[in-house]
């Protein structure tokens, strides 16, 4: 099951913000997803480490798009 999920929010990632990260040199790459608590966690690189905007892409962004689209998923969380 969450080997699943991970494929279906890779799959949403390529398909919405994960393009126009990597146009600014950034990007975002799953660490794990957690079934009991639904919570994604995912590690930003490059030009999103230190960006200050990286928390709205963060919240606003990645956990708004795959909260929308993934019934299962219920937050994300940065891992450093």
């Amino acid at each position: 099951m969450s080997k699943d999920i991970i494929l279906e929010i890779e799959k949403i990632l390529d398909e919405t913000i994960r393009p126009a990260m990597q146009n600014d040199g950034g990007d975002v790459t799953v660490i794990d997803y957690d079934p009991e608590t639904g919570t994604v966690f995912v590690q930003l690189e490059g030009a999103c480490v230190g960006c200050p905007m990286s928390r709205m892409t963060l919240k606003g962004g990645v956990e708004r798009i795959l909260t929308e689209k993934i019934e299962e998923v219920k937050k994300v969380e940065q891992v450093l």
